[in-house]
């Protein structure tokens, strides 16, 4: 598994507005969707391309395109659906697919509750979207469901992340041989003892939403 912290003033302008606490839902969504554009940049670098022939209004030349089967953009519901967006403003041409899954607060193992996916994944690269990388549980079982259904190329995409939610993660990935690279704007310090990342944001779904009854 390959970890990339983007390391860009704008990421960095960005997530400090993320983080306080005074910053409202509306500019908490605005700034998500800005954030993730750029995290979208560095974590589609190795999207798969083909040469495509065009003519220009001088001359004819060889460009490039994206490949089919097109790429898969994967938001974890309920958090990763603020994600979508910024995801697709830079993939207008991807799939999407979502994945409902839930953390237990006491076990902090995830469960899936709904899924939209394609049943036959083979040979597509997806984009798996959650806010954040805490415990790893949520994103390793994630990754296995697409795996699983044959996707051979995975990108997660996560605004933070800890340090004991990537070990968790490349734990629970033993046994996977496709490649996996988590994208993040930040390494933070640590979990507290409710699985939560310090010093964070907070909760992502109720910070895009509002709290949930």
């Amino acid at each position: 598994m390959r970890t990339l912290v983007v390391d860009h003033p704008l990421v960095a302008h960005k997530l400090t507005a993320l983080r306080d606490e005074r910053t409202s839902s509306p500019e908490f969504r605005r700034l998500t969707d800005e954030l993730v554009t750029l995290l979208a940049y560095e974590a589609t670098r190795d999207v798969r391309v083909e040469e495509y022939d065009v003519r220009t209004p001088v001359a004819p030349m060889t460009g490039t395109r994206l490949s089919t089967p097109r790429p898969l953009v994967v938001p974890i519901l309920r958090a990763g659906l603020g994600m979508l967006d910024g995801m697709m403003r830079l993939l207008p041409t991807a799939e999407v697919g979502f994945l409902g899954m839930v953390r237990n607060e006491e076990t902090l193992e995830a469960t899936t509750y709904a899924e939209r996916l394609p049943q036959d994944l083979s040979g597509r690269q997806c984009y798996v979207v959650d806010p954040m990388l805490a415990t790893g549980g949520t994103l390793a079982a994630a990754i296995r469901f697409l795996v699983d259904r044959g996707a051979d190329d995975i990108t997660a995409i996560c605004l933070l992340a800890a340090p004991e939610g990537r070990d968790n993660l490349e734990a629970g990935l033993e046994g996977v041989d496709v490649p996996v690279t988590v994208v993040t704007g930040a390494m933070d310090e640590r979990l507290n003892e409710k699985g939560y990342i310090v010093p964070g944001l907070g909760d992502a779904g109720d910070r895009l939403y509002g709290l949930a009854e």
